[in-house]
C-alpha cells in the first residue's frame, strides 16, 4: 500500500486503511518509514519520506528509519517530531539545496542519521536547516561531503551534540541571530571556510555555549583577511561562552571574536593556527580569555583595535608558546605572544619561545589603562614592548619575570620602531608608564 501525505491527512486512502495505520502506530508506539514505501533502491524517496514525517507528526509518534541509503530532496518538518535512524541510515541529497528543513516549530529531535551531500552538486545551502525553531536536539548524527554547509540555523534555539562533520565545503555549523545554542561534543574536520560560526545581523544577546568540541583542518577557500579560516568565529553575538574545545590546524584563528560583548574564552587547547590563535577584535567589549593553551601560531592572543573601540579584556593564566617567525596566511602579522591596547589586564600568563615580542602593550596612540603583571616571559627576542608615543595612555608593568630574553627586556616603541631599548632604566622619562618589581635574568 502506498500512503501519501495527502491521502493520510484527507483520508482518501479509505477509512479502514487510515485506522489501520493509526492503530498500528499506536500499538507499536512509533511510525515505521517502511510502511510508507521508503526504499533504498527505488530512486528519489522524497515523497515517501515526507509522508512518513507528516504521519509521525500527526500521530505524535517517533519516526524510525532503518539502515540503507535513501536519495532525497528537501523534506520539511513543521511540527514536534523525533526521527531515529540506526546510525547507518543515510539520507543523501539528490538535486535540491538541502535534505531536511525544520521551520516554525519546536521539540524536534534528530538522532542516528547520516546526512550526505551529492558529490556532483556544486551548489546547495546546507544538509540540515533550522529556521525559527526552538527546543530542538540533534545528536549522534553525521554530516558528510556537503557542497555548502553542514547545518545552517536562523533564529534558532536548541542543541547539537556528539555529531561528526567532515568534508564540508563551507562551514560545519553556521548560526545567525540565535536565541541560544548549545554545541557540545562534536567532531569537525576538513571544512572549507569555518568550523563553527555564531553571527548576528545586528549586535545583540546570543548566549550560545560552545564546549567540548574537537575541530581540525579548517581552510579559507573563499579568502579574505579573517572572516574565513577560523575554528570558531563569533561576530556581533553577545554573551557567548567558548570553553574546553580542542582546535588544531586552522588557516587563520582557532578562535576569533569580532564586535562581541561579554564573551568568555576559557580552557581551550589551540594548536597550529596560521594567524593569531585567539583574536578579540574590532569593537569588542568585555572579553575574558583565560586558562587556554596555545602551542604553535603566527601570534598568540590579541585584544586590539582600540581605533574601532575594541576594549575591556582580561587575559589570565594562559600558556602561549612556539610562535612562528611569520604567517603564511597573512604576511602583515608579526610574531608576538600577547597583545592588548585598552582597558586590559594581562596577568599570570606564561609566554615562551617567540621570535619577536612576548607581550605587546599598545599600538602608537592606541593605548589606555593596560596592566601587565605577574607574567613569565621566556626565550623571546624582546620581553615586553610599551607604546611611548605622545597621546598614548597609562600602563603599568609590574612583577613580571623575564628570562632568556635575546635582545631587550622592556622597550618603548613609536608604532613599529623601538625608540627606548631600556624602559626600566628610562621609566622616569615616561610618567604614564609605571614600571616596578620586574625580574630580568
Amino acid at each position: 500500500m502506498t500512503v501519501s501525505r495527502r491521502n493520510l491527512l484527507r483520508g482518501s486512502i479509505g477509512v479502514g486503511a487510515s485506522l489501520a495505520l493509526a492503530n498500528n502506530a499506536a500499538a507499536q508506539r512509533f511510525v515505521d518509514a517502511n510502511d510508507f514505501g521508503l526504499s533504498p533502491s527505488d530512486g528519489d524517496q522524497t515523497n515517501s519520506l515526507q509522508a512518513a514525517v507528516d504521519a509521525a507528526i500527526t500521530l505524535q509518534q517517533p519516526l524510525l528509519i532503518g539502515s540503507g541509503e535513501f536519495a532525497t530532496n528537501v523534506v520539511s518538518i513543521g511540527g514536534p517530531l523525533t526521527v531515529r535512524g540506526s546510525g547507518q541510515t543515510v539520507l543523501r541529497l539528490d538535486v535540491a539545496d538541502t535534505i531536511l528543513a525544520v521551520q516554525d516549530c519546536s521539540h524536534v529531535v534528530l538522532e542516528g542519521l547520516v546526512l550526505a551531500g551529492n558529490p556532483l552538486s556544486r551548489g546547495g545551502r546546507a544538509l540540515l536547516e533550522f529556521v525559527s525553531a526552538s527546543n530542538f536536539t540533534v545528536r549522534d548524527c553525521r554530516f558528510v561531503s556537503s557542497s555548502g554547509m553542514g547545518v545552517w540555523l536562523q533564529d534558532a534555539e536548541g542543541r547539537i551534540e556528539d555529531c561528526d562533520f567532515s568534508d564540508i565545503a563551507d562551514t560545519a555549523v553556521f548560526s545567525t541571530d540565535s536565541r541560544g545554542l548549545d554545541l557540545s561534543g562534536n567532531v569537525i574536520t576538513r571544512c572549507g571556510n569555518g568550523g563553527i560560526r555564531i553571527w548576528r545581523s545586528e549586535s545583540g544577546a546570543d548566549r550560545s555555549r560552545i564546549f567540548g568540541n574537537r575541530i581540525s583542518t579548517i581552510d579559507w577557500k573563499d579568502g579574505g583577511n579573517g572572516q574565513n579560516g577560523n575554528g570558531i568565529n563569533v561576530f556581533r553575538a553577545d554573551g557567548v561562552s567558548i570553553t574546553d574545545n580542542h582546535i588544531v590546524d586552522c588557516t587563520f584563528s582557532a578562535i576569533r571574536l569580532n564586535a562581541t560583548n561579554d564573551t568568555r574564552v576559557i580552557g581551550n587547547h589551540c594548536e597550529k593556527s596560521g594567524e593569531v590563535a585567539i583574536y578579540s577584535e574590532f569593537g569588542f567589549s568585555g572579553s575574558i580569555i583565560s586558562d587556554n593553551v596555545i602551542d604553535g601560531a603566527a601570534a598568540g592572543i590579541s585584544m586590539t583595535n582600540f581605533d574601532h573601540n575594541g576594549r575591556l579584556s582580561v587575559c589570565k593564566g594562559n600558556i602561549v608558546r612556539n610562535i612562528a617567525s611569520a604567517s603564511l596566511t597573512n604576511p602583515d602579522v608579526v610574531p608576538y605572544g600577547i597583545a592588548a591596547e585598552a582597558d586590559a589586564a594581562i596577568v599570570g600568563n606564561i609566554v615562551e619561545a617567540v621570535p619577536g615580542t612576548g607581550i605587546v602593550v599598545g599600538w602608537g596612540t592606541y593605548l589606555r589603562d593596560v596592566l601587565v603583571s605577574d607574567n613569565v616571559v621566556r626565550h623571546c627576542d624582546i620581553g615586553i614592548s610599551v607604546s611611548v608615543v605622545d597621546g598614548a595612555g597609562p600602563s603599568r608593568i609590574s612583577d613580571n619575570l623575564l628570562s632568556g630574553i635575546r635582545l631587550h627586556a622592556i622597550v618603548g616603541t613609536h608604532w613599529r620602531d623601538i625608540t627606548v631599548t631600556d624602559l626600566i632604566g628610562d621609566a622616569g622619562s615616561h610618567p604614564k608608564i609605571a614600571i616596578d618589581g620586574n625580574s630580568v635574568h
